[in-house]
Parts: C-alpha cells; structure tokens; sequence
C-alpha cells in the first residue's frame, strides 16, 4: 500500500512539473508580451507627453478645459463608487446569505454590464432621457437636464461599473457561508451589528478591491459617457473625452499629457491591487498558522 501510494505521489510530480526548457519559454512568452502590450505603450505615453518641455506638459494638464475635465471625471467617481458599494454589499448580502425565487435572474442582471457594450448603454440612456426620448419632455417642461450634462454623466458611470463591488463580493460571502452570522445571531446581536461586526471585516479585502477595480473603470470610461455627454467642451467633457478631442485637432503633447494622467490611474491601480492581494495572503497565512497552532495537541 506504501509503494502504490509513493508511485501514485511520483506520477502526480512528473504530471504537475514541466522541463526546464518549457518554463523557460513560458515566462520568455509571457515577459514578452508584457514588453510589447503594457511597458512599451506606457513608455511611449509618457514619452510624447514630455516630447516639448515639461512647460508645455503642465500647460496642457493646467489648460481650463483640462481642469474641468478632470474635475467632471473625479465627480462622476465620486457619486458613482460610493452608490455601487451600497449596491454591491446589499447584493453580495442577499445572493449569498438568503434563498428566494429569482436569485440567478439578479445574478444575471449584475453581469448585464459586462455584456452590453457602453455606447449600447449610452444610447438607452439617450432614448429615456433625451429630447426625443420616453421621458424627455417632462423633463424639459419641469427644467431638468440629464442627458448632455452631468446627470447623465454619472448615470452612465454607474451603468457600466456597477458589477465590479458586487462580482467581488458574492463568491468571498459564498465561500464563508452563514455560519459567523448564524452564531452572532444566537448570541443576541441584531442585524445591523452582525453586518458591520461580523460580515463587513471578513469581506473587507474583497470590498476594497472591487473600490479599486470600479473607481479605475469610473475614471478611464469612455464609451456610454461619449454618449450621453454631446461632447460640449469645458461643460460635459470628462478626461478620456477631452484626450480625444486634443488628439484629433493634432495637439498630440497636450492629448499625451492628459492621457498620462490616465496611465498613472492605472499604474497605481495594479500598485494596489497588488498590495491588497499580498496583504489577503499574509493574513490568510498568518491565520492558517494559528488554527495549525490550536489544533496541536
């Protein structure tokens, strides 16, 4: 029985293992598509937004239309990732600690976004709330404007980033179950004193990384926000709108410059993603450590 299993150990080992040559050529793939798709793109970015001075870079990001821009594009993130952590928690809680009738269908419902294409989304917006649209005209006659402004802006916004909070949260809440809630419960807390004592800490990584992931796609969308905005210049441009407008009247520094601003979101992202992901796992590990110390006789 000891030699079938060691024989069965050693056939998993040379399964699971590869030659030298192929981890090799694996990684070599790897780094280099790395170089050519994210490094290199990245370099070239910030190399034609210093292409004339850095006087003329700090121009660009100071211009008064780059300033709104970037003040729409914070607000727009601003409004919208607070409102789908409200919306992700209140999913993530009700998919995976209750059962009802019609739980795939919001399921479902959640990843619309991910299938719909953004200037899709755009134009719905556009049909219920444009001039022309179901709802337009009351709109106009009680002076409310949504779309090609502001509303409009952060409606869209929310469209498309709203799956990402609530993505993160559903497997880690189904993966923990109900048995720490069960427990507080027994033990005289409420509901609101399990949520915030008991679920909310153990859900906290998967939280702030769905914050991260829909704050960077709040801030880079382009699609729907392309839409609903009419482009007005200085009023309803975001940053990725006015990167394009700047790059098609062939002000490549200034269109660079804004664009950098963009990458640097992104930079700092995959910086935090990164250091959530290796905070989880010392914890992880550091609380598998001490459950293997209380186990020991």
């Amino acid at each position: 029985m000891a030699t079938l299993e060691i024989n069965v150990s050693r056939v998993t080992e040379r399964a699971v293992s590869e030659a030298p040559w192929l981890r090799r050529l694996l990684v070599g793939i790897a780094l280099v598509f790395l170089l050519a798709f994210l490094l290199v793109p990245l370099f070239l970015v910030f190399r034609e937004a210093f292409s004339q001075g850095a006087r003329v870079y700090l121009a660009a990001l100071s211009n008064p239309d780059a300033r709104h821009a970037i003040k729409l594009t914070l607000t727009a993130a601003a409004v919208a990732v607070p409102l789908n952590v409200i919306f992700g928690l209140a999913a993530a809680w009700a998919i995976s600690k209750f059962r009802f009738r019609g739980k795939q269908v919001m399921i479902t419902l959640i990843d619309l976004p991910f299938a719909v294409s953004p200037v899709i989304a755009g134009l719905i917006y556009v049909l219920l709330f444009g001039s022309r649209g179901w709802l337009g005209p009351w709109l106009e006659n009680n002076g409310l404007h949504i779309i090609y402004a502001v509303p409009g802006i952060v409606l869209a916004t929310v469209f498309v980033t709203f799956p990402f909070v609530a993505r993160e949260l559903i497997p880690v809440m189904q993966e923990q179950g109900v048995t720490h809630e069960e427990a507080a419960l027994t033990l005289g807390a409420g509901g609101w004193q399990t949520f915030w004592r008991v679920t909310l800490p153990s859900v906290k990584w998967g939280l702030l990384y769905g914050v991260i992931l829909c704050n960077a796609r709040a801030m880079g969308e382009f699609g729907a926000v392309s839409v609903v905005s009419g482009h007005i210049r200085g009023k309803t441009n975001t940053l990725p709108l006015h990167v394009e407008i700047l790059y098609n009247e062939y002000e490549f520094a200034a269109a660079f410059a804004c664009a950098s601003l963009l990458a640097l979101l992104a930079v700092a992202t995959l910086i935090a993603k990164s250091a959530l992901e290796y905070k989880h796992q010392r914890d992880r590990e550091r609380s598998l450590r001490a459950a293997a110390r209380q186990e020991e006789p």
